[in-house]
């Protein structure tokens, strides 16, 4: 009998699936944004693309544009001093993040801060083009994206947050909330657990390929000891020659054909599927980036 009833209460949370003749002639995911317009893109502005150069390729980050823009005023001053160049991603840990930096904290930081007030998370802007997804999340009351990067909402406190989905660009620290300096890492796998823990600034759009790859590797203790691949350089886009630039779009969270692409990905319409779970996690949405080719190339 209790058995019964177990089941019968598992049955009740149980999610029902949306089964395969459901979703006949809904459109996928690749087919929505075929037919998506130019206004349902906008472009990044090239002062908040982060150009990382390595042996492999170059990786772009997104940085945020309101959240955390301590962290951000610093990786700006910090990659306008040329401070990353020639040194390394020293800590590579498969499944978990690549960590970069000064590992020797030998360099001088220049104008930028020797320490960092956390920002964890921050007051909620007035988005206008937040979307929300209506999916649960276990860290967060209000998942969704504000210009191509995840957020997370506390809405009775007011704060928001950027979150360690796989690409997160962060700031590491010492155990002290307020050590970040100049140290900085990249999810290779969401790492939920971190978020309003460390501060999120940005978001790999386009190279995530090149972190992927890069060898793993543990910090060195010694000048001798293997640092890992070495960071060529990072610059911000607007101080690039314009031949150095990439043109990147991603698709406007806030617009009709977004709510339709997510919902193609909660929901697989293609008839591969034949257990829909009406469900989706915010970190497993590849959110469309392209390349916008300019004039006269």
């Amino acid at each position: 009998m209790k058995i019964v009833c177990v089941f019968a209460a598992l049955s009740a949370l149980t999610t029902t699936p949306v089964l395969a003749d459901a979703l006949e002639g809904k459109a996928t995911a690749a087919e929505i944004l075929e037919a998506s317009r130019a206004s349902d893109w906008f472009q990044f502005n090239q002062e908040n693309l982060l150009y990382i150069e390595l042996e492999s390729g170059r990786v772009i980050v997104a940085l945020s544009t309101a959240l955390a823009r301590g962290h951000v005023a610093q990786i700006k001053a910090l990659s306008r001093a040329h401070f990353y160049d020639g040194l390394s991603f020293y800590r590579v840990i498969d499944g978990f993040v690549a960590q970069g930096g000064d590992v020797f904290e030998s360099r001088d930081v220049k104008d930028a801060a020797t320490s960092l007030t956390a920002e964890f998370d921050d007051s909620a802007p007035v988005w206008h083009r937040f979307a929300a997804l209506k999916d649960k999340d276990g860290y967060a009351a209000v998942t969704g994206y504000v210009g191509g990067l995840p957020v997370g909402l506390d809405q009775k406190r007011q704060r928001a947050w950027h979150l360690h989905c796989t690409g997160a660009f962060a700031f590491g620290r010492n155990n002290e909330r307020d050590s970040a300096s100049s140290e900085f890492y990249i999810t290779l796998q969401p790492q939920r657990y971190l978020d309003r823990n460390l501060t999120v600034f940005g978001r790999v759009v386009q190279g995530m390929e090149h972190i992927q790859a890069l060898r793993r590797v543990a910090p060195p203790e010694s000048q001798e000891d293997d640092r890992g691949e070495t960071i060529l350089s990072m610059r911000l886009g607007s101080d690039l020659p314009e031949g150095e630039r990439v043109h990147l779009e991603t698709l406007q969270s806030n617009s009709e054909v977004f709510m339709k692409y997510v919902e193609a990905r909660r929901n697989r319409p293609e008839e591969f599927f034949y257990f829909r779970h009406d469900f989706i996690d915010v970190c497993q949405i590849p959110i469309p980036v392209r390349e916008v080719i300019t004039s006269g190339e």
